[in-house]
């Protein structure tokens, strides 16, 4: 998979076996705060003393999310909602081909600009349409499990 621009990734590598078990246990610690924000108490090296840090609720849920990925092994990529994609780095986020994506741009499908003579993607536009298709996906799922209920 290419890299979005201006993506982070973590060192260019998967989890080792030490960063899984890390995020796993911090992802605990998480998961024991009660509702509401989170607090953490950091050492600070240097001068020997605690000092809080407070997740709110929105943070401390994506945390949850970016280590629980990270505790499973995968490799995790963030990308900012207003990062401009190329139509490749498109396709390799929704796992499928370019010329498909292309299809699906020229179709109206997902939101376009162009740039000189390229076209590029807005990953806000591109995780929104995923967000639909997924939806769409998951209700037909649900259909045809309930189609498969009927003959039992």
């Amino acid at each position: 998979m290419t890299m979005p621009a201006r993506a982070q990734e973590l060192g260019g590598r998967l989890p080792s076996p030490k960063d899984k078990a890390a995020a796993n246990q911090l992802r605990q610690i998480l998961a024991t705060q009660a509702a509401g924000d989170a607090k953490l108490r950091v050492l600070d090296e240097e001068n020997k003393e605690p000092f809080e840090v407070t997740l709110t609720p929105a943070l401390s849920s994506l945390m949850m999310e970016l280590l629980r990925h990270i505790g499973s092994g995968d490799a995790v990529t963030l990308v900012p909602v207003s990062q401009m994609l190329t139509t490749q780095q498109a396709a390799d986020l929704l796992n499928v081909s370019r010329p498909f994506l292309i299809s699906l741009r020229d179709k109206g499908e997902i939101e376009h600009t162009k740039v000189g003579r390229h076209r590029r993607i807005k990953a806000e536009n591109l995780f929104a349409y995923k967000r639909t298709r997924d939806a769409k996906r998951s209700d037909a799922l649900s259909d045809l499990a309930e189609l498969d209920a009927e003959y039992f």
